[in-house]
């Protein structure tokens, strides 16, 4: 019985779904395992990364795994990182270089997790950063804008000499933030997103920290004048409920009429619910466009990605590797939701076409493992790039082309940790794997890119809790005034619940569906606007 309830089910989905085929894909991507996870590099998550002369300065980040939820234990002091290394990919040399000989503000920020980076020529630019600061007695967000000489300090490393020479250090509070992105337009810098958090984390929301998003995008130019920066600051782009987010993937884009810009792609969390964010958010120098009509389902949080445009087609694709999400996908593209957000394997592809519209997909390759969370796909320096640092797909002139190394990250032996994370359940890894772009079909008959159809839908459908234990809300997003049907149905296809809501307004809604007294394993919830878009999605009942 328990087999074949589970094919009426899929049955039933299959009938619910639209009509949907799996997209003849423009590329492969191939991953090929450099090291393992007890490899000579060490383990290192969400740190800072620069690049040069084919070697990797790496900063900051944390050595164990995800972090411990009580407050006495998490974000501890024997995980910060306390040295910079030098990696050599080619050779698997390293080097590194401790933190005792710098300044005290130096020391911390440079040891801090989660900092803004972003590489300029031959400068690296840090911002912000959480960890124990001693001057201050107290874990923190520190003040900071740091530049890094880089291949002054990869040389002073190597040869085992001093390194204090090689940093500018400045203090400014709009610079207190950690989990955001830092990217450049132009002559701009763009800090998005993050946070100012103060104290230990606490997932009770108790009285051992204080929060404080940023919700903007925080512009900046910088000038050096008699070797001192100097910070112009612009006026920010604010916006509560859109770019209240952290933790999330921020990546260049080249969009359709031709303007770079970046997108910054789900994240952490929505204003009124703790759930991520579903849609994303295009940034350019004239300001930022929230895009209601497209959903994320995949890849949640921070994980490896990479940028790709394809001029000759007209079309945008982003990469994501593994990492943390709320939803997986089967290989006929239907999703399954967990309210835990679990640690995931899955490679996606996210494709803006010409006409604006994206669509997101599954791809046949997952990582080896639960890997992907606070690693960072460091591209191959050779490759061509627009100077938003978005690669020129158009012009990779070999079939099989190396488009870089993911490093790092957090690697986790179960999918959910969290509430049960007091063992080596998950550690900082030393993994290095090479990342391939193969534009021939390989030899063998690889699964195509499966569509996300829930993606392009315009309704960004979720369900939570989920699993529920009872009662459970049904939350989706109108881009447009429209009437809506919502059907609740049993396993075996029965209608459960059904109604219609006319002339609903644009924007977000939300419906609690009581269980009352009909208490199913497995339900689907289906939604129907008057415009055509529709989707049904699973929602498991616990005992």
């Amino acid at each position: 019985m328990p087999l074949l309830r589970t094919i009426l089910l899929l049955l039933l989905v299959a009938l619910l779904l639209p009509v949907i085929h799996a997209q003849d894909a423009p590329f492969h991507i191939m991953l090929k395992p450099v090291t393992q996870k007890d490899a000579m590099f060490p383990g290192l998550q969400s740190y800072a990364y620069a690049q040069h002369g084919g070697k990797w300065l790496l900063i900051g980040g944390r050595l164990d795994g995800l972090h411990r939820r009580q407050p006495w234990a998490t974000f501890d002091q024997e995980g910060h990182n306390r040295r910079i290394y030098v990696i050599d990919p080619e050779t698997q040399q390293w080097w590194w270089s401790g933190l005792e000989t710098l300044p005290q503000p130096l020391q911390e920020q440079l040891s801090a997790t989660n900092m803004q980076f972003y590489q300029n020529g031959n400068a690296l630019y840090l911002i912000g950063g959480y960890g124990h600061s001693p001057s201050y007695g107290d874990h923190t967000t520190f003040a900071y804008l740091t530049r890094v000489m880089v291949s002054e300090l990869m040389n002073a490393i190597v040869n085992k000499e001093p390194i204090a020479g090689y940093f500018t250090q400045i203090s400014d509070p709009q610079f207190a933030v950690c989990g955001g992105r830092l990217d450049k337009l132009h002559q701009t810098y763009y800090l998005v997103g993050g946070q100012w958090f103060d104290g230990r984390y606490n997932p009770r929301n108790g009285p051992s920290f204080e929060q404080i998003y940023t919700n903007q995008v925080r512009r900046f130019t910088l000038a050096e004048t008699d070797g001192k920066l100097t910070v112009l600051h612009l006026p920010p782009f604010t916006d509560e409920q859109n770019l209240h987010r952290r933790d999330y993937n921020l990546l260049p884009q080249i969009f359709p009429d031709g303007r770079q810009g970046l997108t910054a792609f789900s994240g952490v969390f929505q204003h009124n619910q703790d759930i991520p964010f579903l849609n994303s958010t295009d940034i350019d120098s004239s300001g930022y466009v929230v895009n209601n009509r497209f959903s994320q389902y995949l890849n949640h949080y921070h994980c490896a990605t990479i940028a790709l445009y394809d001029s000759l087609t007209n079309q945008m694709h982003s990469l994501f590797f593994g990492g943390i999400a709320q939803y997986t996908a089967d290989q006929n593209g239907a999703l399954l939701q967990d309210a835990d957000v679990p640690f995931v394997p899955t490679l996606a592809r996210i494709t803006r076409f010409a006409d604006g519209k994206m669509q997101e997909y599954k791809l046949p390759v997952e990582m080896p493992v639960l890997l992907g969370a606070g690693a960072e796909l460091i591209k191959n320096p050779m490759l061509p790039v627009y100077p938003n640092q978005t690669l020129k797909l158009h012009r990779f002139a070999n079939d099989t082309v190396l488009l870089g190394y993911i490093y790092g990250g957090i690697e986790s032996t179960l999918p959910n940790i969290f509430w049960n994370n007091e063992g080596d359940l998950s550690i900082a890894t030393g993994r290095l794997m090479q990342v391939y772009l193969v534009k021939s079909k390989p030899d063998v008959d690889l699964p195509l890119h499966i569509p996300i159809v829930q993606s392009s839908n315009g309704l960004g459908l979720q369900l939570f809790p989920n699993p529920a234990e009872g009662d459970f809300y049904v939350h989706f997003t109108l881009a447009e005034p429209t009437s809506v049907h919502l059907s609740i149905l049993g396993l075996d296809g029965e209608v459960l619940f059904e109604k219609d809501y006319p002339n609903l307004t644009a924007g977000k809604h939300q419906f609690r569906y009581l269980m009352g007294g009909i208490r199913q394993k497995n339900m689907l919830v289906k939604v129907t606007t008057d415009r055509g878009a529709t989707y049904s999605q699973k929602v498991v009942i616990n005992d």
